[in-house]
């Protein structure tokens, strides 16, 4: 009889579930969040929440614990250097279960266990996604605020004439205008020594 055996069996031997534990402990550790069934979720909060309690208290013996569950150096670095010191206020209480209803093909719980008011390293892919997304709208307020530049249209200035090359124009055209009455006169007087010419012939 199971009298007082707390411990879920998930249907797995006991190497391969703590095998299974491992894993789901990085992670989550690594995402802050993971989407698994309501039996693995609530198994996984027990082993998270000890590993995050050996984290706050951050000497290489607890190093030395947290690293015989998750088998990886850098898990182990995130835990203790990042996630620990955010729960340095809290006691207890690490992770939130949200069921999240039934999977499609076997019709499963789901549920989503992820770690409460985490907030991501900064050298994060996800951290940088939602400050690009923080980001974009204010680019767009800022692209509203900015005034249309007006295209001021230059007129090219015509050069300055000096004087002297203004006065010498003046007395050309006076000479042109002088030239032109002397070839009219010229003209006059050549159609008058015609007509005398043929009144003498007739």
């Amino acid at each position: 009889m199971r009298h007082q055996k707390r411990v879920a069996k998930l249907g797995r031997t006991a190497s391969h579930r703590k095998a299974l534990l491992s894993n789901m402990s990085a992670s989550l550790i690594q995402h802050g969040k993971i989407k698994t069934t309501d039996a693995k979720a609530k198994e996984l909060r027990r082993t998270v929440e000890r590993l995050i309690t050996l984290g706050k208290k951050g000497t290489i013996h607890h190093r030395r614990q947290a690293f015989k569950v998750l088998q990886k150096k850098e898990m182990v670095k995130i835990l203790f250097d990042h996630i620990a010191p955010q729960f340095t206020d809290r006691n207890g209480g690490y992770t939130r279960i949200t069921k999240l209803g039934f999977r499609d093909n076997d019709t499963a719980p789901v549920s989503l266990i992820e770690l409460v008011d985490y907030k991501m390293p900064a050298g994060s892919k996800k951290a940088e996604k939602t400050a690009k997304t923080e980001k974009k709208p204010e680019t767009k307020e800022k692209k509203a605020t900015k005034p249309r530049a007006v295209k001021q249209t230059t007129v090219k200035a015509e050069p300055e004439v000096p004087a002297e090359t203004e006065e010498i124009e003046a007395a050309e055209a006076i000479e042109d205008a002088e030239f032109e009455e002397v070839k009219s006169d010229e003209a006059e007087v050549a159609g008058e020594e015609q007509e005398t010419k043929a009144t003498e012939k007739e």
